[in-house]
């Protein structure tokens, strides 16, 4: 004779999951039934752990609720700032002054510490402007190698001569500039920051992505026409 397997308590819990009408039939099992709560350490019937683990539950969803609301509030306001900013490019009427203006924006509508800015393969009336210096092909392969902004640390990048020396930089964000994203880069901008929380590398990119964009859109101003030699 074959033993009988003991029962289990996946047994009983399958069980009273196929058996809804059981607590029905027996109800008096609810009241029985002695558990420890976690937060006091008293004895409290399954009915009242239950309702500890129904407040619980609500607890958890105000919480998301409340940092989705927060999220929604910190994303409006971000991107108002960049309908400030992008306002300013678009009344930008000579050219040659978009550099300047892009940068100063920046400075003053999202609070960075500093910016800098660097372009290459423009119009000759444009190449020999403060903005074209001091490009290596070291710092073109770097902004060519950026499919999206980099976010992180300051890793001693050579770009970082572009910035004053004497304000630390803890971390810092990259950002390449295309005119599409199948095309190459006609320039890098530098947004760096004192705070190591500034940007991280696990933070999202879309508002940075966003803003190298129009960067992007507004400085192929200063390109030579399409078709051009």
């Amino acid at each position: 004779m074959n033993p009988i397997a003991p029962v289990t308590e996946g047994d009983i819990a399958e069980f009273l999951l196929q058996s809804p009408d059981f607590f029905e039939r027996h109800a008096e099992v609810l009241v029985q039934v002695q558990l420890t709560s976690p937060h006091s350490q008293r004895a409290v019937s399954l009915q009242e752990r239950q309702a500890e683990l129904l407040r619980e539950k609500i607890r958890h969803l105000e919480h998301k609720a409340a940092d989705m609301i927060r999220h929604g509030r910190d994303n409006a306001h971000i991107d108002g700032l960049l309908q400030h900013w992008t306002r300013r490019l678009l009344a930008v009427p000579d050219a040659a002054d978009l550099p300047k203006v892009l940068l100063t924006g920046l400075l003053a509508d999202f609070a960075l510490p500093q910016v800098a800015l660097r372009l290459w393969d423009l119009s000759p009336a444009h190449a020999e402007a403060a903005f074209c210096q001091s490009v290596s092909p070291e710092a073109r392969a770097l902004a060519d190698s950026l499919q999206q902004p980099y976010c992180g640390p300051n890793r001693g990048f050579e770009v970082m001569q572009w910035l004053a020396p004497a304000q630390p930089v803890a971390s810092l964000a990259l950002l390449p500039l295309r005119v599409a994203a199948s095309q190459p880069c006609f320039g890098l901008m530098l947004l760096a920051s004192d705070d190591p929380l500034r940007f991280q590398n696990d933070m999202g990119t879309d508002f940075l992505q966003r803003i190298a964009e129009l960067a992007a859109a507004a400085l192929s101003r200063l390109r030579p026409p399409t078709g051009a030699a």
